[in-house]
């Protein structure tokens, strides 16, 4: 992913992995085979981040972790590192998407 993204500013690609791989977590860990990842890094430097799985059931909720929990940030953190994020159902899978202004590094 870095390799992908090693034209855009470092502060926002570390930021995307961080994205990046809480979303593939949350589809490993609650969702089913196959699990895909897309990046679009659009004109407008938007950023749109697609972690699509099998599992039409299990969709994701934003909720509060106690300070004791060892599970339950992962979309709190996607909350707050990204403009806006949300998920797609369709026939055979959902999509989880996350958005975030990158610009190119200089």
């Amino acid at each position: 992913m870095r390799q992908a993204l090693s034209h855009l500013d470092t502060d926002c690609v570390e930021d995307a992995e961080l994205l990046v791989t809480e979303l593939v977590s949350n589809a490993y860990d609650h969702g089913q085979p196959p699990i895909s990842l897309r990046l679009c890094h659009l004109p407008n430097s938007l950023l749109h981040i697609d972690v699509e799985d099998g599992d039409r059931t299990h969709l994701p909720r934003l909720r509060v972790s106690g300070v004791a929990g060892e599970r339950g940030r992962g979309l709190v953190l996607v909350d707050q590192l990204s403009r806006g994020w949300g998920f797609n159902v369709t026939t055979t899978s959902k999509v989880v998407w996350a958005e975030m202004n990158c610009r190119a590094s200089r």
